[in-house]
């Protein structure tokens, strides 16, 4: 099943982001290579694909996983969260209607 996961930034966030990225975008590329990533990005601050250093408020992670407790398992070992940089972290199943 899907599941996502959104994680909302602490404050003032963009330099433990950027620590913690090379090891939080070997993850997600595992995921992807195992053929379980529907999607995954940040929200900028700003309205711009290119925040700056205005930074990101936090991220959506979409995924395919074998229960909500794995999910919410990968969830809690992210990089992100063990660096500090989520103040909180939510795992819902998701289903996906659009596009079919």
């Amino acid at each position: 099943m899907l599941y996502a996961i959104v994680g909302q930034d602490v404050s003032d966030s963009l330099d433990l982001r950027l620590a913690a990225r090379p090891a939080h975008i070997d993850r997600l590329h595992a995921l992807q290579q195992a053929g379980r990533l529907l999607l995954a990005g940040p929200f900028p601050v700003i309205d711009s694909n290119d925040p700056g250093d205005a930074g990101f408020s936090g991220s959506l992670i979409v995924a395919e996983f074998d229960s909500l407790s794995a999910a919410q398992a990968w969830a809690d070992a992210d990089p992100y969260v063990t660096a500090g940089v989520y103040a909180s972290v939510s795992v819902k199943p998701f289903r996906k209607t659009f596009p079919a």
